[in-house]
């Protein structure tokens, strides 16, 4: 891929270190007829990758995080002659087991345990809570033998860290909300405020502070125009999904919306 053409398509891309990255891997694939792997990318970074992939009409990708809403996921690129499906990206589950009943332990606690022992956050995937019992993990396959012997106390609580099948996983179907609103624009505080059912001023403070993404991407102005499609996620608050958007006879925007709690 000619420089030119690289430096065209990580314009005013805001992860250009991991996209450069997945470029690099794209013509590789090319190069060797072989399917390619990157590591675990977060949202925004496969947002991006996503956005500057779809450019590109000689490569195939397939992104996958082990169940159906896994937020970090890795992506296999192919050449686009070579049919791919989610079986090649190559991941793999651990269960980090205890008794955390006296003890409780955070999403970050598990994280942090799992990072304590050396490994770096690119190759771990998401990590599933499961109250008392500990929790799973999704993790590059050649991190499990490691973390078996590594991973051995969260807290205060010692573990046991196994290996098990993706199919075990625990995965608790995200609890959602729909509803409608009539909306006199389509501006992120209007919407994002009557899906998170708070004041407009509230909201456009979240906005100014920085806690708000659309599309994984963060926006700081109140005014910025959203659409069907579009997804508000607000730190701390969960996320929500711009459904269809009508015109009433008044010219105001019914807007349908799910809130995933």
């Amino acid at each position: 891929m000619a420089n030119l053409q690289r430096e065209e398509l990580l314009k005013g891309i805001e992860n250009r270190d991991c996209v450069a990255r997945a470029l690099d891997q794209a013509e590789q694939a090319i190069k060797t007829w072989e399917v390619t792997l990157t590591d675990f990318l977060s949202p925004p970074e496969l947002a991006d990758t996503m956005t500057v992939f779809k450019r590109l009409t000689d490569v195939e990708l397939v992104a996958w995080g082990g169940y159906p809403q896994a937020e970090r996921q890795r992506i296999a690129i192919a050449r686009s002659e070579i049919p791919i499906d989610s079986e090649a990206v190559n991941i793999a589950a651990v269960e980090i087991a205890g008794n955390f009943l006296f003890d409780t332990a955070s999403h970050r606690d598990f994280l942090g345990a799992m990072l304590g022992t050396g490994i770096v956050r690119e190759k771990t995937g998401d990590v599933i809570v499961l109250g008392e019992r500990g929790a799973q993990a999704i993790v590059m396959p050649e991190m499990v033998e490691y973390l078996e012997m590594s991973l051995q106390q969260v807290r205060s609580v010692p573990v046991k860290t196994q290996r098990i099948e993706l199919s075990e996983l625990k995965i608790r179907e995200p609890k959602k909300k729909e509803m409608t609103t009539v909306e006199a624009s389509m501006r992120l505080d209007a919407v994002a405020s009557a899906g998170f059912a708070m004041s407009r001023s509230k909201m456009a403070d979240l906005i100014d502070s920085g806690d708000v993404r659309v599309n994984w991407k963060d926006i700081t102005q109140a005014s910025y125009n959203v659409k069907s499609g579009d997804l508000i996620a607000v730190i701390g608050k969960g996320r929500l999904e711009i459904g269809e958007v009508m015109i009433t006879k008044k010219e105001r925007y019914r807007v349908q919306l799910t809130r995933y709690l």
